[in-house]
């Protein structure tokens, strides 16, 4: 019973492993639960629903890297086995980061759209599609995506990265004249 708990064995890493991904996903789960039920309860006037799920998303991420950080810190294979890489961060760190260029691009430009908030989710916007200009209304904002549904029905799923670069109009707030 001792080797199941003992991490610097096979079957005690796994058993951790399992440990860790349970608590991840129970963390995750009470954060989306609160947040739910801080939405169902909340005034949804003064509520920015568009950042409450963007940081939503962001900590149940969060709550999974942390377990993930935390188990290779306890397994001294993989702890011996981080401190063997680490000189080889910076070359991985530059092969990562060139081939997610794209995928982080999206990530910072949903954090830019979170903060400055040219839009928000609910909101009727004009958006230029492949098939040219498309107009519908944000159903999300996600890490990575924007989803709009268009008014013909077909949901636009836009990266971030090109919603924060293309010219976006917010026809709630038009001015009549």
């Amino acid at each position: 019973m001792t080797r199941l708990l003992d991490p610097t064995t096979f079957s005690g890493a796994l058993v951790y492993a399992g440990l860790f991904f349970v608590a991840a996903a129970i963390v995750a789960r009470v954060i989306r639960t609160a947040v739910t039920r801080l939405l169902a309860h909340a005034d949804h006037a003064a509520i920015d629903r568009t950042g409450i799920e963007y940081l939503t998303q962001l900590g149940q991420a969060l709550a999974y890297l942390s377990a993930l950080v935390l188990y290779a810190h306890l397994v001294p294979v993989l702890r011996q086995l981080g401190t063997a890489l680490l000189a080889g961060v910076s070359v991985a760190s530059v092969v990562i980061g060139l081939a997610a260029q794209n995928t982080l691009s999206n990530v910072i430009a949903g954090l830019s759209i979170l903060l400055y908030r040219p839009v928000r989710m609910g909101d009727r916007v004009q958006v230029t599609g492949p098939s040219g200009p498309a107009t519908g209304t944000i159903e999300s904002l996600s890490l990575g995506y924007t989803i709009i549904r268009a008014e013909d029905g077909r949901k636009l799923i836009v990266p971030n990265g090109t919603m924060a670069g293309q010219v976006t109009i917010n026809l709630n707030d038009v001015k009549s004249p």
